[in-house]
């Protein structure tokens, strides 16, 4: 009996590790990313369910505070993977570097104003302080200004007093109204609206009536070329991953309950408001549209010049990932 049982628990033992979910010999994705980002709730996701050994590869995440040292940590051999928007992925190409782009998000922030300044149109921001995260050439700010200029026939640069400064800051001036309006990124124009604060454009409208696409991805996962071609299965069981976290977060209440500790939520309402504006920045699980891809990315190189997109005025071959 006890030597049929040692049997039994030795196969058992072999079964669990021929599963590969389990296999200790995983290829490891190592993965660079800013300590704060939202990233974080859909990486997080994905080790809790599972997605990433389920889908053959280890992802190991290495946090980093400067968001300005993940792309030197993917360029120096010590990452895999980072998170970065298209248009510098589209500018590290032109100039030579072998990125590819796995789309993420299509989140996109606006400009949000006090319900009570007495603002309801662009036109009466004149003469007044606009807060800007990102700086000027923040791509929601460019977008809008192209906006105005074409609904309102109004220089906003010229007419406004612009401020600058990281997303907390302008989160801070605009609720106090040292800021008459704010530009701010997705996650804390969700935290501002949730305070009270009004959206008076949003990027996506503003986009859209310029003829662009507002469900073209601006943010992904970026990796090497030359990963991509020798680990494809790992790459793609990146994409079945992110999308399997993806339709976990889009419809499950419940899921977000164990990412509300890493949200920075201050109340049910924030809390509400971030889980919205992420589930409204899921991106097509479809392959990118290379038209409009393509169209915005001519539109950021007319209104940002070559300081935005450097040499990609237009979208390089082989920026996307193949997506099958």
């Amino acid at each position: 009996m006890l030597t049929i049982t040692k049997r039994l628990l030795g196969s058992f033992a072999l079964a669990v590790l021929a599963i590969p979910g389990l296999a200790e010999d995983l290829p490891k994705m190592r993965a660079a990313m800013l300590a704060t980002g939202t990233v974080n709730w859909e990486i997080a996701t994905i080790k809790a369910h599972g997605f990433d050994t389920a889908n053959g590869f280890d992802f190991s995440v290495q946090d980093y505070a400067d968001n300005g040292a993940t792309p030197v940590a993917l360029a120096g051999g010590e990452a895999d993977v980072v998170v970065a928007d298209s248009i510098w992925v589209a500018q590290q190409r032109a100039e030579g570097r072998d990125y590819v782009f796995l789309p993420y998000s299509s989140a996109v922030g606006g400009l949000a104003v006090r319900a009570d300044g007495g603002i309801t149109a662009l036109t009466d921001l004149a003469g007044k302080k606009i807060g800007i995260a990102g700086g000027p050439l923040d791509k929601s700010w460019l977008i809008l200004r192209a906006y105005a200029q074409q609904k309102y026939g109004i220089d906003l640069a010229g007419q406004t007093e612009q401020v600058y400064g990281a997303p907390p800051l302008i989160f801070k001036a605009a609720l106090d109204g040292e800021t008459q309006g704010a530009i701010n990124f997705w996650q804390f124009l969700a935290k501002m609206k949730a305070q009270g604060m009004t959206e008076l454009v949003s990027t996506a409208d503003a986009a859209k009536t310029l003829g662009l696409d507002p469900d073209t991805p601006l943010l992904g996962y970026v990796l090497k070329g030359e990963y991509v071609k020798a680990h494809p299965e790992v790459a793609a069981g990146l994409y079945k991953a992110s999308r399997a976290a993806k339709d976990s977060l889009a419809t499950d209440d419940a899921a977000w309950e164990a990412l509300r500790p890493q949200m920075n939520a201050n109340n049910d309402a924030e809390f509400i408001a971030l889980r919205e504006g992420y589930r409204a920045g899921i991106p097509s699980a479809a392959p990118v549209d290379q038209a409009s891809a393509d169209k915005f990315l001519r539109i950021m190189a007319e209104l940002g010049g070559e300081e935005l997109v450097g040499k990609a005025t237009s979208v390089p071959p082989g920026l996307f990932f193949d997506i099958k």
